[in-house]
This record gives C-alpha cells, sequence and structure tokens, in this order.
C-alpha cells in the first residue's frame, strides 16, 4: 500500500502576520458593509449596488474584456457579470464592443458616463480614506501605500499560481 507523503509541518504565523490578517478582514468587513457602501454611493451620486460597483471598477482597471474574463477576475459565475453588465448598460455604464480578435464575441467596455461614475466613486473612497489617515504624514501613507501595493501584487501571483494549478489537472499519481 502507498501512502502519499504528509504535507510539511505548517509552521506557525508570527503574531505580527496574524495581526495583520485581522487588520485586514476588520477593513473589509467594515467598507463592504451595506451601510458603508449606501453612504459611498450616496456621497458619490452613483445608485449601484455592490457588485455593479466591483464589476465596474474592475471593466476600468482594464482593457475592454470578455464578460467571461471579468468573471474570472471577479471569482463569479459568468451569468452573475451578465446579469451585472446587462444592469449597467440599462444605466449607461458600459457598453459591448466587439473583440477584435473574433468578430463573433463581444467585450465590456467603459462609457463616458461609466468612467464619471468610476471617477466619483474613487473620490468618494478617497475621502474617506484621506478622513482616516488625517494623522499620517505624508511619508507612512507612502509606505503604507507601497506595502499594500507589494501585497496586492504577491497574492495576485499567488492566486494566478493556483488557478495555473487547478488547470493543470491532478497530479499524476505516484509510481
Amino acid at each position: 500500500m502507498h501512502m502519499s507523503p504528509s504535507p510539511p509541518a505548517a509552521v506557525p504565523a508570527s503574531p505580527e502576520v496574524i495581526e495583520i490578517e485581522r487588520a485586514l478582514t476588520q477593513i473589509t468587513y467594515l467598507s463592504t458593509r451595506a451601510r458603508q457602501h449606501d453612504r459611498l454611493m450616496a456621497l458619490a451620486g452613483v445608485p449601484l449596488d455592490r457588485a455593479a460597483v466591483a464589476l465596474l471598477r474592475q471593466v476600468a482597471d482594464s482593457e475592454p474584456l470578455r464578460p467571461g474574463e471579468l468573471a474570472a477576475r471577479l471569482g463569479v459565475e459568468a451569468s452573475h457579470v451578465t446579469r451585472q453588465v446587462q444592469q449597467l448598460q440599462r444605466s449607461g455604464h458600459v457598453t459591448r464592443v466587439l473583440d477584435p480578435h473574433d468578430r463573433r464575441a463581444r467585450r465590456v467596455q467603459l462609457t463616458p458616463d461609466g468612467q464619471r461614475a468610476v471617477e466619483r466613486i474613487r473620490e468618494a473612497g478617497a475621502l474617506g480614506m484621506r478622513m482616516a489617515l488625517t494623522d499620517w504624514s505624508p511619508e507612512e501613507i507612502g509606505q503604507l501605500a507601497a506595502l499594500f501595493d507589494r501585497m496586492v501584487e504577491l497574492f495576485l501571483s499567488l492566486s494566478a499560481d493556483e488557478n495555473q494549478d487547478l488547470d493543470a489537472g491532478p497530479p499524476a499519481p505516484a509510481v
């Protein structure tokens, strides 16, 4: 009987890593609450739900993408993206354009109204961030921004690695 090797012993997280994870969890919770979203949308003057705003931000941060690509980037089902794209089309925030590589396919692109909405949402979010960091020096804010950028890039690369592992299928059986 062949037994697979046991996974390496987990290294306990340092108190600092535990604190970072706790703080990020709390920030995520506080920033994604329905009441907070409603306040942000009122300040921005953009009457969209959270899912529509997430999709709108993703479209703004990339070249025009197919709905399936948007779903993969957002980690949701394609049908969810299709419904959101339809809602954003009706509200005039996005449009579908021909895919230059496949004339049968469509990509999702911001309209000028969509671009203005994203700008207002970002301005409203930045206002809240500026208020929260009012006592921080410009150097501290710069350090925090650089560290967050670095952390996001690492999370994205780990996520890409996990997706590649899933795409490769199950590992070959040991012989």
